[in-house]
């Protein structure tokens, strides 16, 4: 540890403590999701399982809730259920990072975890941060035990990246893979073209670019974020695009997170990249990781929350000093081509009381203040159903249409819709400031944060030809032991 380190993890510490009595005023401190201690919190990185811990680090920016310079946060657990707070552990302390500790992920090799990251450099004097006056340098630091971080090494600078790059190129995912290391990067080129560059090393330290992915027509001006993994036989390219144009409801977000299924080998130019489908359909989803974890498993942990938002909507949690979390890790699995996302079943493990519902008419049911409601469906011609007087989910079979709808506590957030032609259930993970909702066993998913009163605890569910059942499960808060 250096000095400035020191001396940073000392701030940082000392501002944690003193906006704490602030920040545990918000009633909209979420019970089940990851938080910023004090701050902002960001993209979720690193993420890894090492020595029976998972690890999830995250953005973080103590100083300000509206963003800053950005530090790595880390949580750990065993279970998805209890965690521990290690506060600030990767620090903006060099020349090569000083402005930033960017996205990054975590391979865990020979024992050891190794951590990759962009550091952030803005270099003072007339630069538009485009073209000229940024570093993304790549930088790895190494530890040995998941708690010591030192020893940082700087693996690559804008020299090393391809000579038609702009200064963006960061957001390093790595993986192993038939005894070579590969890595990807999300980039920008000097058209202004959103792309994957693909690099590949014998030895984490020397990395040689191998090829370039993209899409046959351009589709955004960066891709970033990119995470490249196979999942049930299937490759995926993950990439949180800029640029992209709304199509009706499509793209509705300023940035879009989604994928598309690889058709052969993307380490050459013989490969194909079917149609982009999005993640995640609501207000509050971006820059997602997956990591897999002992169990076999591709866990994918988003950031529920997006940059740039702030003439669209916003968060009154800024009032109390804080802002964002991480959505709940949930399962990928692939099923008919389409990339299914169901929580983790660890979560089941919060589950309290329960109210079991048939439905026969209208309900206007009193619910908890977080839950975690199943709704089955026999038939469904129409359905209405509104969640604590601030958020509409509702149906149309005729129309093909599922919408989430806001009036109140939306905080600027109106409407999002996706096509479906059947509904037989959805799955709504409500906590006391956000929504989580599964369609059709994970086939669709919308997140988005919402700011209800306390009083407003109701659910209503109406519709047409309707028949089925509700089960309303009231939910623990995670344990996190600080």
């Amino acid at each position: 540890m250096n000095a400035l380190n020191r001396d940073i993890k000392k701030l940082v510490n000392c501002i944690e403590k003193n906006e704490k009595e602030r920040v545990n005023k918000d009633y909209w401190r979420l019970k089940f999701h990851l938080m910023p201690p004090v701050g902002w919190l960001n993209d979720p990185n690193g993420l890894c399982e090492f020595n029976g811990e998972y690890h999830i680090f995250y953005q973080y920016s103590p100083f300000d809730a509206n963003g800053g310079i950005k530090f790595w946060g880390h949580y750990t657990s065993k279970d998805f259920i209890n965690y521990k707070n290690n506060g600030a552990e990767v620090f903006a302390d060099q020349p090569f990072d000083c402005h930033g500790a960017y996205s990054g992920s975590t391979i865990v090799h020979n024992g050891k975890m190794n951590i990759f990251y962009t550091g952030n450099v803005k270099h003072l004097g007339k630069h538009d941060y485009i073209s000229s006056g940024r570093g993304h340098n790549t930088v790895l630091l190494v530890s040995e035990d998941g708690k010591t971080f030192t020893n940082k090494k700087l693996i690559m600078t804008n020299d090393d990246y391809p000579k038609n790059m702009t200064c963006h190129v960061r957001d390093p995912k790595v993986w192993m893979e038939n005894n070579k290391f590969y890595m990807v990067q999300g980039a920008r080129d000097k058209d202004d073209i959103g792309q994957v560059l693909l690099f590949e090393s014998d030895d984490m330290i020397n990395w040689n670019i191998i090829n370039i992915i993209k899409s046959e027509s351009k589709f955004g001006y960066m891709w970033e974020c990119p995470d490249l993994f196979n999942v049930d036989g299937k490759n995926i390219l993950l990439i949180s695009p800029q640029g992209i144009d709304a199509e009706g409801i499509k793209y509705n977000n300023i940035y879009q997170s989604g994928y598309y299924i690889v058709d052969g080998d993307y380490k050459t130019n013989n490969y194909k990249l079917r149609d982009f489908e999005e993640l995640d359909r609501g207000f509050d989803f971006y820059a997602p990781q997956t990591f897999e974890d002992s169990k076999g498993r591709r866990i994918l942990i988003g950031w529920m929350g997006l940059p740039d938002i702030e003439d669209l909507y916003s968060n009154p949690t800024t009032d109390y000093g804080w802002q964002h979390a991480l959505t709940i890790p949930r399962e990928l699995k692939i099923k008919n081509n389409k990339l299914i996302q169901n929580p983790v079943e660890e979560i089941n493990m919060l589950r309290k009381d329960k109210k079991y519902i048939e439905i026969n008419s209208n309900i206007n049911e009193d619910a908890y203040d977080t839950f975690d409601m199943i709704v089955n469906l026999e038939k469904c011609d129409k359905l209405e159903s509104t969640i604590k007087n601030c958020v509409n989910l509702s149906y149309d079979r005729e129309q093909q249409l599922f919408t989430l709808s806001f009036t109140q506590g939306g905080y600027g957030r109106t409407n999002r819709s996706v096509s479906l032609d059947k509904l037989n259930n959805f799955r709504v993970l409500c906590d006391t400031s956000s929504l989580e909702i599964f369609i059709n066993n994970g086939e669709e998913v919308f997140t988005t944060r919402f700011y209800p009163t306390k009083d407003n605890v109701g659910i209503k569910l109406s519709g047409e030809n309707l028949k089925g059942s509700i089960c309303i499960y009231e939910m623990e808060a995670y344990k996190i032991e600080n």
